[in-house]
């Protein structure tokens, strides 16, 4: 039927939740902000949305087994 929107929402996602992450923890006294690290927060807040997108692409693209 064509692409699922969530295979590309879902790499996205990850992708930058990933970079932001690794930035987060590596860069610790240049990305505080009131004593919490910003980007390692939502680091891990997008990498964990755009894994449960590609869990959801890839439980959707599964058809269900015609009798």
């Amino acid at each position: 039927m064509g692409l699922d929107i969530r295979w590309p929402i879902g790499l996205m996602f990850t992708l930058i939740g990933a970079l932001l992450t690794v930035f987060g923890a590596l860069n610790r006294s240049g990305s505080l902000s009131l004593d919490i690290n910003i980007n390692l927060i939502w680091g891990v807040i997008l990498l964990a949305f755009g894994v449960l997108m590609l869990a959801g692409a890839v439980r959707g693209g599964k058809k269900p087994p015609t009798a």
